[in-house]
């Protein structure tokens, strides 16, 4: 990415954000425009390690991988991140109803201090050990019983009843992202669960006020965010996503891990009545081993089958949730998964709703193609969401980190292939240095 000639002068103001997913960290800084756009001065992405399930388990390579990613972007503004906002990905996110009430003054009127007191009131309640509440969502004002308020202050009332729902974790999660980022001198300001994240980045505003379910299937999470009348009203997360499609392919084909993972990306689809019988793809034999051909079809039955379990686990939730008869928007679907073909036919069978593939709603000022992967959706949502809440001035900690030497990849992807018409036959060509087991 260029450099942008205005960054001297706008370098208070540049905000970084870190995305932490299962299979890769992405990490962003930007500012907004006089217009109102958000202008990309750095952009990285970087494998992840030492992080199963958006939890960071192995610190040391956490470390390894943050440091790698914030350098990079870093470079490409010349200047220091001091400090980032983080979007929380781990399986064990929930949401918890709570209810709060309070009584008004002598004048009989709702005031702003009478909302921020019950707004208090849910942040200093008592946790599960080892919980954390990351967010605290209105969800209706009830003024001496009658409901269905969003915006209360003003009104004439004795009595104020307040919803929320609060989006609970554990505070593990906080504890060893603060740890990681605290050992190369970068100071965590705040942590945002992603489901209002990449809601932000691929939701408009009247799909939220019609009622619409937000479905990430990340490579170890699928994640769902229920909104309904503008406001987010349930969250919840399923602990398995699209590694375990590559695993099934793996244990399916016996092949590599990381073949598999490629077959998937190149060639596979969501539904195996869909796919051209006669095409195949040819892996070559190696240390000895004969060669083996895989049918698209039959790749894409694997897929689907577990494709399936997964739409089917995710609507089990939104079942539960209560808010099936409310999402007049249907699913919108994101996610490396999501760019599987055919993938919305088999959400509309399985769940007979509505379904579409997310893409970008931030109006990003520079670059727009470049943020159109659903990698990014989550990292941009967040980067928005950080630039609106971001406070001139605020207070951070700079630290000189040590820059560790960037490992030199082999170009080019783990195969290439060569699609012959006559036969209709791909066949896959390996590296032999990719040749080793996952």
């Amino acid at each position: 990415m260029e450099k942008n000639a205005d960054i001297m002068a706008s370098k208070q103001k540049i905000v970084a954000v870190v995305d932490i997913g299962s299979t890769k960290i992405v990490a962003l800084a930007g500012t907004k425009t006089e217009d109102g756009k958000i202008n990309i001065l750095g952009c990285a992405k970087v494998a992840s390690k030492g992080i199963k399930r958006g939890l960071v388990l192995n610190i040391e390579e956490a470390i390894a991988a943050l440091n790698d990613v914030i350098t990079q972007i870093e470079e490409q503004f010349d200047d220091e991140v001091s400090e980032v906002n983080v979007a929380l990905a781990g399986h064990l996110i929930k949401t918890v109803e709570y209810k709060g009430y309070r009584y008004t003054s002598e004048d009989g009127v709702v005031t702003r201090d009478d909302i921020m007191e019950l707004y208090e009131e849910v942040l200093n309640r008592q946790s599960a050990p080892g919980e954390k509440i990351y967010h605290v969502i209105p969800q209706d004002y009830i003024i001496d019983g009658e409901p269905g308020n969003s915006n209360p202050i003003g009104f004439s009332a004795k009595k104020i009843d307040a919803v929320y729902h609060l989006l609970t974790a554990p505070e593990q999660y906080t504890t060893n992202v603060e740890t990681a980022l605290n050992k190369i001198n970068i100071n965590l300001n705040k942590i945002i669960v992603s489901h209002l994240a990449t809601a932000e980045a691929v939701l408009t505003e009247d799909e939220k006020e019609a009622g619409v379910v937000l479905v990430d299937i990340g490579g170890g999470v699928t994640k769902a965010a229920i909104y309904y009348e503008g406001v987010l009203c349930h969250c919840s997360a399923i602990p398995f996503g699209g590694n375990v499609i590559t695993k099934d392919i793996k244990e399916g084909c016996s092949i590599l891990y990381r073949w598999a993972e490629q077959l998937k990306v190149e060639y596979g689809q969501a539904m195996g009545n869909f796919a051209e019988e006669q095409k195949v793809v040819t892996i070559p034999g190696y240390n000895g081993w004969e060669p083996k051909e895989i049918s698209f079809k039959s790749l894409a039955y694997i897929i689907q089958a577990r494709l399936e379990e997964i739409i089917d686990s995710f609507f089990f939730q939104i079942e539960n949730s209560g808010y099936l008869d409310k999402l007049g928007a249907g699913i919108v679907l994101t996610g490396g998964t999501s760019k599987l073909n055919n993938i919305v036919q088999l959400v509309k069978y399985r769940t007979g709703m509505d379904a579409r593939v997310g893409f970008p709603v931030i109006n990003v000022g520079n670059k727009q193609e470049e943020f159109d992967q659903p990698e990014f959706f989550t990292a941009l949502g967040l980067l928005k969401l950080s630039i609106n809440d971001h406070e001139n001035g605020a207070n951070t900690k700079k630290g000189k980190r040590k820059k560790k030497e960037k490992e030199k990849k082999a170009s080019g992807g783990f195969f290439k292939s060569q699609i012959e018409k006559m036969s209709q036959q791909i066949t896959m060509i390996f590296d032999e240095d990719d040749i080793e087991l996952n």
